[in-house]
């Protein structure tokens, strides 16, 4: 039995346990990674490099800026206030919070702007005496909607402009994806309000987390207060700049120091306002990732697939096949590695069919984006699922929905836009 058949079958068992969560998440995923060393897919070595991700360090920094903002009471505050401009009404504000989420992701990681928004949406929950479970995942799946607008929102879109530029052709410009960002954003606030809603959990405070909430709230320090924002803002703004030698965990781990040492939060309060299963689940999880590309396993995915559409496949089948694959591989592996795996391959499909590789590799990018059917496809889907109290299956009914919106809508805008054949 070849490595890369060993690791899909090792995959098929975490996606078991994932989705009937007999153990926790965390667990799984870090089991995931040792069972990864242990059947020699990656160097032991590698085992726990995902502790050491980038994004773990992110997640944990901005963990800290946010609980901040609890602990002075300003997200109470800044609740309060957006519940007295759109209501106490789950659709206006699930309306509100997707378009902001949206946004602001179009320019910025999208990762940093569901960790920058994660406690304002709390704090509107509270004051709006709504279970977050009903707002923290729009929040999420907004957030990656909003990446797919331009070059820098999501890494599969750089990838994919990346690869163009390798294999000699013109690769896509800073706002080009906004042709089909944009209606697939349209498109998926459109379904969570009329649609996707009814599938979200409605997952009611304990006692002890509303006592918890209240006193947080009591202690409002209005000093304190603006400190915290201001280094709320700074982060964002840093991370707006994409500077070359300050990166976004530079940033949000700056703002976690300077939010203790101005005492906006204890040092204990920030060690314990991080959430160990999120870091856990996503380290986990970055292994097994390498692994699917080390072994072959998710290339053996790949070129069945490719086997599948025959030797002159019609331009909608490729973006469908595409679509579906891509997407089916980001649920589980980070869309970063997804895309990078599935960009060369897209090319060299182009390359056989004659067709214009900017339409193969938009599919592949865009689809990459569409993981909002796991809580472990996406970092923003990651980072929601202990605030939110989300089970695996709750991502499976309300993103699966979403996901055939971004297939059709791609379907519908891809070909037009980006023609597979274009006139010469």
């Amino acid at each position: 039995m070849t490595p890369a058949i060993k690791c899909l079958i090792l995959l098929t068992v975490v996606a078991l346990f994932f989705v009937t969560e007999i153990i926790p998440l965390a667990i799984t995923a870090t089991a995931g990674a040792i069972a990864c060393g242990v059947l020699g897919f990656i160097p032991v070595k590698a085992v726990f490099t995902g502790l050491s991700n980038s994004t773990v360090v992110l997640f944990a920094g901005m963990f800290v800026v946010g609980a901040a903002m609890f602990h002075t009471g300003l997200a109470q505050k800044v609740g309060t206030t957006v519940v007295k401009m759109s209501g106490t009404g789950e659709n206006s504000l699930m309306l509100g919070i997707m378009i902001v989420g949206a946004s602001l992701s179009s320019v910025l990681s999208n990762t940093g702007t569901a960790a920058c928004l994660l406690p304002v949406v709390l704090g509107i929950c509270t004051a709006a005496k709504i279970p977050a479970s009903r707002q923290l995942m729009p929040l999420a799946f907004a957030c990656g909607l909003g990446g797919i607008i331009t070059l820098v929102g999501t890494p599969p879109n750089i990838i994919a402009a990346g690869a163009l530029k390798a294999a000699g052709f013109e690769p896509f410009g800073f706002f080009e994806f906004a042709w089909i960002g944009i209606p697939i954003t349209v498109a998926g606030i459109v379904y969570m309000m009329f649609i996707g809603k009814h599938m979200l959990p409605k997952v009611e405070l304990s006692a002890d987390q509303e006592i918890e909430q209240e006193i947080e709230a009591s202690t409002a320090n209005p000093t304190k207060q603006i400190i915290s924002g201001v280094i709320l803002a700074i982060v964002i703004v840093v991370m707006a700049l994409d500077l070359k030698g300050f990166t976004l965990e530079m940033a949000a781990i700056t703002g976690a120091i300077v939010c203790v040492l101005t005492g906006c939060l204890t040092e204990k309060q920030a060690y314990a306002s991080i959430d160990w299963v999120t870091i856990f689940l996503f380290a986990g999880m970055m292994p097994v990732s390498a692994a699917m590309d080390k072994t072959g396993a998710g290339k053996l995915i790949a070129e069945w697939v490719v086997g599948v559409m025959g030797g002159t496949p019609s331009p909608l089948l490729v973006t469908g096949i595409l679509f579906i694959l891509s997407c089916g591989l980001t649920q589980f592996m980070s869309n970063t590695a997804s895309a990078a795996l599935l960009c060369p391959i897209g090319v060299s499909i182009a390359k056989q069919l004659g067709a214009s590789p900017h339409a193969v590799l938009m599919a592949i990018a865009v689809s990459a984006s569409c993981a909002f059917a796991t809580p472990v496809g996406t970092p923003p889907n990651t980072l929601v699922l202990g605030p939110g109290n989300y089970k695996f299956m709750d991502y499976v009914k309300a993103g699966t929905g979403l996901v055939i919106v971004g297939f059709i809508v791609s379907l519908m805008v891809i070909p037009m836009v980006w023609p597979f054949f274009p006139a010469k």
